[in-house]
């Protein structure tokens, strides 16, 4: 026996408008006819329309109206949902489908207009969709006039959320009703208004008894309950359900608490950590009729979090106890806390000892100093020294959480990263082209300067080229114009990368042609420990110290988590990363790094045009467009390119092919790739119990008290780190009559 086919038309593009009578009309929009039967499968379905109307089917939500009732959509979300609807219209051979999308769910709702009947009352007629499942199908198209309408929106991936409010809505049934406690009736209370959409006051409410009206003036519902005489049960004696209002006064999201929305995410927020207040508020309105603002759904979201992560002040009890499960996962490690006298947290210092490690045997002796801001509940700044491995990726060395960043704390972890740090390299490793003193990359200021020379008495100081720069623009700020600032800024950098005396006079020279007090800034501004003319360190060519923006990135991305799953997020991050380095390098053929050996051939390239001639032993004279001596023995060049980077420049390499040399015998040893693999031969182990340390295991351990610090995150949006570059100056407002600074034309004085 043939299947009989039916026609769907299937519509989309359009928008919903209810009707005066209550029923729905779909306008506008593309519309499309295919046919189908019983042996018609979703996903194939599906499948079809999305090639007609050029969108996604996993995005696609599908309705229909039942024959003889156009107020109630119904959903179809799989193949029994489609033969149902096959079987209602089979009389009519054709069936308007209406394929709907996230925006145009969002944009329905949002132009319907509020429903209410004697049984239910939803504010902005948000009310849940009726799946095919929920209803007696049989019974669906004799439902009374006065049944509730879908504000059609999109279908939820938790089905208990789309329904919650239909459940609720015999959370209270009446008179004679009875509870354990008041709160289970203020609870039941509080799911029935979501559930009917209205909104109450308490006239009374204390541990006796409790009486509750509807708030909005002139409406007659209202309940009465007190405690059962010689029980400790709670007991409706009174109540009026009937309501007068319109519904009007429930726009307001203080019916939703913090706790409760904070439940009703809780599982939505685990499998997107990302999820944004906005967003919360949207779910909450499309799904329990509820308005939110962005203060209370963020607020909820913290509730949540908490609840899934665990209490921030937990984290900081727990911090003893988490520190020698460090050390104890990772022999070696070097991990440090205090706190303050009244027992709050100051300040944790974390070293790996696969960190340690790897700096010790494969980087050079060059670690990049930095910070960045907390936005956590109780704020705190993270400090940071990170080093540059042999392909010039970031390696985390050590890093510490703080209270503030101040000179007090920056000395302290100095001296922390000092004792990690302090152990001898193998002498077997050390050549001599390579100077073991540790050369800094840092800023100059908040106590930096003087804690650097004094926790390091023997290392080299680079002053960051960005801090620098921020500087020296702050402080020209009101005197200049953009271009004459702009011009500048070029002329400073060009000034810190110059290596010779030569260029970096010409440098300061331009600034001095602008400024001679923008001149005399750079002078007095110690261009030994900035400018490459004159700096004695080895810091291959790498001048401001926010190197490590990849680490700090992974700080972003946890720095709202309790403290210590902060730091094992980080933990697993360098983790991942030492693991993931490992096993890329072991594929490596190359003697050097890939982007090393890259610089070596291109320098290679280079040096064939130029003529070689010997001056005396080890010396020799390079002819190309300029002449260059090159000392083979001392690995120096007079451009200062094979000092600067560690590589032998064109010059070196020119010379090096006339008298049959390997090139690749005078590269810094940090460069190869046997070095690279020592960086990342030990790796960073798990530690295990973070959130939910067993109880007799953190009993064990805590044998110091820990408290939140006093500092809490200020109210409002947190601030962004300010950018990273000071390329972009902002342009300064300039008179165009007068050509001074700070103000137009309109209110020059000269005018």
């Amino acid at each position: 026996m043939a299947t009989k086919k039916i026609i769907a038309i299937c519509q989309s593009g359009g928008e919903f408008v209810t009707n005066k009578d209550g029923t729905l009309s779909y306008n506008g929009g593309d519309a499309y006819a295919i046919d189908i039967d019983d042996e018609t499968e979703l996903d194939n379905f599906k499948s079809e329309v999305a090639d007609m109307f050029s969108c996604s089917a996993d995005n696609m939500t599908m309705k229909y109206l039942l024959p003889g009732n156009k107020k109630t959509l119904i959903s179809i979300s799989k193949d029994k949902d489609l033969k149902r609807m096959i079987n209602f219209v089979a009389d009519t051979m054709s069936v308007d489908v209406f394929i709907i999308s996230e925006e145009a769910a969002a944009r329905n709702i949002s132009n319907m207009p509020a429903s209410r009947s004697s049984r239910t009352t939803v504010s902005e007629a948000v009310v849940p969709v009726v799946a095919a499942d929920d209803v007696d199908m049989t019974n669906a198209i004799d439902m009374p006039e006065g049944t509730p309408l879908s504000a059609i929106p999109p279908d939820s991936n938790d089905d208990s959320h789309r329904k919650a409010a239909q459940q609720w809505e015999n959370t209270i049934t009446g008179l004679g009703q009875r509870f354990n406690s008041f709160t289970e009736f203020r609870e039941a209370l509080h799911k029935y208004s979501i559930a009917h959409g209205f909104a109450y006051r308490y006239k009374k409410n204390d541990s006796h008894r409790v009486t509750v009206k509807c708030k909005s003036q002139g409406c007659p519902w209202r309940i009465y309950a007190s405690r059962l005489a010689t029980t400790q049960l709670i007991c409706i004696k009174k109540m009026s359900s009937k309501h007068t209002c319109e519904g009007a006064a429930v726009k307001a999201g203080y019916r939703a608490t913090r706790g409760w929305v904070g439940n009703i995410i809780k599982e939505k927020l685990k499998s997107s950590p990302n999820y944004k207040p906005k967003d919360i508020a949207d779910d909450i309105k499309r799904e329990y009729g509820i308005q939110l603002n962005y203060s209370q759904a963020w607020r909820a979201k913290e509730i949540a979090r908490e609840q899934l992560q665990g209490s921030y002040k937990e984290a900081y009890t727990l911090l003893p106890y988490f520190c020698e499960k460090i050390k104890e996962t990772n022999p070696g490690s070097v991990v440090t806390f205090t706190t303050k006298d009244d027992s709050s947290f100051h300040r944790l210092f974390v070293s790996f000892h696969a960190s340690i490690s790897g700096f010790q045997q494969g980087c050079r002796p060059l670690l990049f100093l930095d910070s960045t801001p907390l936005n956590s509940k109780y704020q705190g700044t993270l400090l940071a020294a990170t080093a540059a491995d042999g392909d010039d990726g970031i390696f985390p060395v050590g890093f510490a959480v703080v209270d503030a960043e101040t000179e007090e704390n920056w000395h302290w972890f100095l001296q922390e990263l000092k004792t990690a740090v302090s152990t001898s390299q193998d002498s077997q490793q050390i050549t001599s082209q390579d100077s073991q003193q540790i050369t800094f990359v840092a800023d100059f200021q908040n106590g930096l300067k003087k804690s650097v020379a004094e926790v390091f008495d023997k290392c080299y100081h680079s002053y960051c080229l960005r801090h620098l720069a921020e500087k020296l623009n702050k402080d020209l700020k009101g005197q200049f114009s953009h271009e004459a600032r702009r011009f500048m800024i070029d002329d400073f950098y060009a000034a810190a990368y110059a290596p010779k005396l030569e260029a970096f006079q010409s440098s300061a020279e331009s600034i001095k042609s602008i400024s001679p007090d923008a001149y005399n800034w750079v002078v007095q501004s110690e261009p030994e420990h900035w400018a490459n003319a004159f700096f004695a360190g080895a810091r291959y060519n790498h001048m401001s110290s926010n190197f490590g923006q990849q680490f700090y990135s992974w700080v972003s991305d946890a720095h709202e988590l309790p403290i210590t799953q902060m730091v094992d997020v980080l933990r697993g991050k360098m983790m991942e990363s030492i693991y993931t380095r490992r096993v890329e390098s072991n594929q490596w053929a190359t003697k050097l790094t890939p982007s090393k050996e890259e610089i070596l051939k291109n320098e290679i390239a280079v040096s064939r045009s130029f003529q070689v001639l010997l001056v005396h032993g080890a010396t020799f004279e390079v002819r190309g467009d300029v002449v260059e001596i090159v000392d083979i023995d001392h690995w120096d060049c007079t451009c200062k390119g094979w000092q600067l980077t560690g590589m032998p420049c064109c010059h070196a390499i020119a010379v090096f092919e006339c008298i049959g040399r390997d090139p690749y015998e005078y590269c810094s040893r940090y460069f190869t790739t046997e070095n690279y693999r020592l960086t990342y031969a030990e790796s960073i182990h798990p530690v295990p119990n973070v959130d939910r340390p067993l109880v007799c295991e953190s009993t064990e351990e805590v044998a110091v008290t820990v408290t939140p610090p006093p500092t809490k995150r200020p109210p409002g949006r947190p601030k962004m780190k300010q950018p990273e570059s000071v390329d972009i100056i902002k342009r300064q407002l300039q008179c165009s009559k007068c050509k001074g600074l700070g103000h137009n034309k309109k209110t020059c004085k000269d005018s």
